[in-house]
């Protein structure tokens, strides 16, 4: 019996940083051969020899500048992915793989990520529909992705008034000489943007906002600098949306130094006082794929301001993604992932040239991530928020998913809890002066404790004593570098906290400090494990201070119960000498 044929796909630039990540997604698909193109035979048939899984791999030479029609006719594909570019630096003819891929008569699909070329693809609409082809363009984050987004979170408003999506990269993902290429296109150019309803020019990489990527319930990303790019999003998103009054996209490279360095050459390219950045490009991609630190995390932050149809409330929700490790560089390819499987499942696309804009749903994308270490959520953050409790306010949604007793005492009402605890002490003599200055508890076992929580609307003081020992700390909801974060006071030092569900446990993890409004190193920071959880139908806390070469500070842990809600003492009358606490 005859092998079932194939389903073929061609992949222009195949071997090439998306390509590449494209055909790592589909490995698992036996029915598949990835024909992995590009002008070097020799890299074509490196990458697939390093290639493993049930999916057939096809090294190929094809250039996209020479006799395209003829290589699609020697291929023989089902299927034409078009994963080379820059996008933006096309030349004259700039569409050849479509014109190419409508003459064979076969469906392509496309990484776009310039707006000027997604839009100019409509051109080919009618020839498309003639020839029963799918051309679709910019399958990928922008504006596959931010779209579907915004459907999700706009499904219940009548009306649409701005979006601002914004993508973080990160800084060990690996950029292309291309992406780079493309970037250095547009710095300091012009960039069609919508702001008051009305399309107007802004120029690229030169202006910044900055965004906090926090799922709920999640570790956030540092709250990064996002500078304005040229994504198809802001062409094909206001045709979506028609009554759009602004949108706004971003990326936010790191380390942030490179970030403004790349922003004081756009503004002096915007000036005329520099040159045209492509030129450039090759030294940028050294520089990226070489000077770089920080945390092996990315992620995707989208916000919409519209109007509820039920009720005409005011709305804001933003969404967030977080992916860690080398998960994160593989969502750009998911769309296209997803709409390979779809034709290898035997479904067709709708002839016709057009956007990726409803290529697919957040859905499609969900069913990705859930298989990998790529986390979402969505935050509500109209009018009314600032009634929740403090700590409800920073966890958004997954408050709702801790442990009763836990949740109980983050909620909002004044109260009284007591208990027991167990307190240990560092052995480094400098450590124990430390406890001591603090205020921190004596070690012993079984030390009666009472911890009174006074909030109000926009802070919570926390008073504890520990068996005589009292000090307290005063929690805020963080702004700016903080958002998403709780900033604990104590003293002249302030500590901003991620609060983090973590299955069972509401764990603590310090996240920046400053002492008289100075930042301190993280490296020369406190750190430990601190975490709330529920036991037994009571409240149970752990923490641990530990200093930099000197190790322990203070370690301790126990239960505390609700004793009653009644007023406690107000804010500002004498409980003892005010000493430094981290949180309970």
């Amino acid at each position: 019996m005859s092998e079932p044929k194939r389903f073929r796909v061609l992949i222009l630039g195949g071997y090439g940083v998306f390509g590449g990540r494209l055909a790592q997604l589909l490995a698992d698909e036996p029915g598949l051969t990835l024909i992995i193109a590009g002008r070097s035979q020799s890299a074509a048939e490196a990458f697939c020899a390093g290639c493993k899984g049930a999916a057939c791999y096809e090294p190929a030479v094809v250039d996209r500048d020479g006799d395209l029609a003829a290589a699609l006719a020697r291929l023989e594909p089902d299927l034409v992915i078009d994963a080379s570019g820059p996008f933006q630096n096309y030349g004259a003819a700039p569409y050849r793989v479509i014109e190419a891929a409508l003459v064979y008569g076969v469906d392509c699909l496309d990484f776009a990520d310039g707006s000027d070329f997604v839009e100019g693809v409509a051109r080919f609409d009618e020839a498309a529909r003639r020839r029963g082809v799918a051309i679709i363009s910019g399958v990928s984050s922008f504006p596959a992705l931010t779209a579907a987004v915004c459907r999700r979170l706009g499904h219940d408003l009548s009306r649409m008034d701005r979006i601002t999506a914004a993508i973080a990269p990160s800084p060990y993902a690996g950029v292309g000489l291309n992406v780079i290429r493309a970037i250095a296109s547009y710095a300091g150019q012009p960039v069609e943007v919508v702001r008051g309803g009305r399309a107007v020019k802004a120029f690229g990489l030169t202006e910044s906002r900055r965004f906090t990527i926090a799922p709920p319930g999640r570790l956030p990303l540092r709250n990064l600098r996002f500078s304005l790019v040229d994504v198809p999003d802001l062409r094909a998103l206001p045709k979506e949306w028609p009554g759009l009054q602004d949108i706004w996209t971003g990326a936010g490279p790191v380390p942030e130094i490179l970030h403004r360095a790349l922003n004081g050459l756009a503004k002096l390219m915007r000036a005329g006082f520099a040159p045209a950045l492509t030129p450039l490009a090759p030294l940028f991609h050294f520089v990226i794929n070489h000077l770089r630190w920080g945390e092996h995390r990315g992620g995707m932050y989208v916000r919409i301001e519209g109007i509820r149809a039920r009720d005409q409330a005011p709305i804001v929700r933003t969404w967030h993604l977080l992916a860690e490790g080398d998960d994160g560089p593989l969502i750009p390819a998911m769309a296209l992932a997803a709409l390979v499987r779809r034709r290898l499942n035997g479904q067709t696309f709708e002839p016709g040239a057009r956007s990726s804009v409803r290529a697919l749903e957040l859905d499609d994308y969900e069913e990705m991530f859930a298989a990998r270490t790529i986390y979402t959520g969505v935050r509500d953050e109209s009018a009314g928020d600032d009634r929740k409790p403090l700590i409800a306010r920073a966890l958004g949604e997954a408050f709702e998913t801790l442990p009763p007793t836990v949740r109980d005492l983050h909620n909002g009402a004044p109260g009284v809890f007591r208990g027991e605890a167990e307190v240990e002490r560092g052995a480094n003599p400098l450590a124990r002066f430390i406890a001591w200055l603090f205020g921190f508890p004596a070690a012993g076992k079984s030390i009666p404790v009472s911890v009174t929580i006074e909030p109000s609307p926009d802070r919570e003081i926390w008073r504890r004593d520990f068996g005589g020992r009292r000090f307290q700390s005063e929690l805020t909801l963080g702004r700016g570098r903080s958002e998403a974060l709780i900033v604990e006071r104590f003293g002249v030092v302030r500590v901003a906290l991620a609060f983090v569900v973590d299955g069972e446990r509401l764990r603590l993890i310090q996240r920046s400090m400053t002492v008289l409004g100075v930042p301190i190193p993280l490296a020369l920071t406190p750190y430990g494990d601190a975490y709330e959880r529920e036991s037994d139908g009571r409240f149970r806390f752990h923490v641990e201070i530990n200093l930099p070469l000197l190790g322990l500070v203070v370690r301790y842990k126990g239960q505390l119960s609700a004793e009653t809600f009644s007023s406690p003492a107000k804010a500002g009358e004498d409980v003892g000498t005010e000493r430094a606490g981290m949180c309970l």
